[in-house]
């Protein structure tokens, strides 16, 4: 897909070859444009999905909240659980479902099981807009229709491999 700032050149592979000749193949070229490239995948599909839930009034960390709700058992989580399965700081958690609040897609509640803390629950609406979103993410390919099924397990499986190298989930799990 050509957008109007697509470049004549590949500026990651350009940027490979350069710390090539200044540093050497010892310097590992491939493995800074490898990690340069996740990066700029993650700006474009970030890109994209906004774009595709902008008319709903989402953005995505929105949209990945109002799923996160909607795959919960009872359609609400305490904020520190929904902090911690989207994987952001907690503040930013408050952020998304404050401003989800705000549009009516959730509610803040008390939870009665911890005095201080609060619940996001999702709202008829919030699940009525998150299908929508969804049906819309799912016909435009979710970003990645330019790969094919195998590549896309392939680079599900690649990538899994890195986050777990990192200690991002539990090694056992999904093993």
């Amino acid at each position: 897909m050509k957008s109007s700032r697509t470049l004549a050149f590949d500026p990651i592979r350009r940027a490979a070859v350069l710390w090539e000749r200044t540093w050497g193949r010892a310097s590992a070229p491939q493995s800074m444009a490898t990690a340069t490239s996740v990066m700029r995948v993650q700006q474009l599909l970030l890109a994209d999905f906004d774009a595709e839930l902008a008319e709903f009034d989402l953005t995505f960390p929105r949209f990945e909240a109002l799923v996160l709700l909607t795959f919960s058992r009872e359609g609400r989580l305490p904020m520190s659980k929904v902090g911690e399965r989207l994987m952001v700081h907690p503040t930013s958690a408050t952020s998304v479902i404050q401003r989800l609040a705000s549009q009516g897609f959730v509610e803040r509640v008390p939870n009665p099981l911890d005095g201080r803390g609060t619940l996001a629950v999702i709202t008829p609406a919030g699940r009525a807009v998150a299908e929508r979103g969804m049906a819309k993410l799912v016909d435009s390919g979710f970003g990645v229709a330019a790969l094919t099924g195998p590549e896309r397990v392939e680079l599900f499986r690649l990538l899994e491999k890195i986050r777990r190298h990192h200690g991002d989930f539990d090694a056992l799990e999904g093993a």
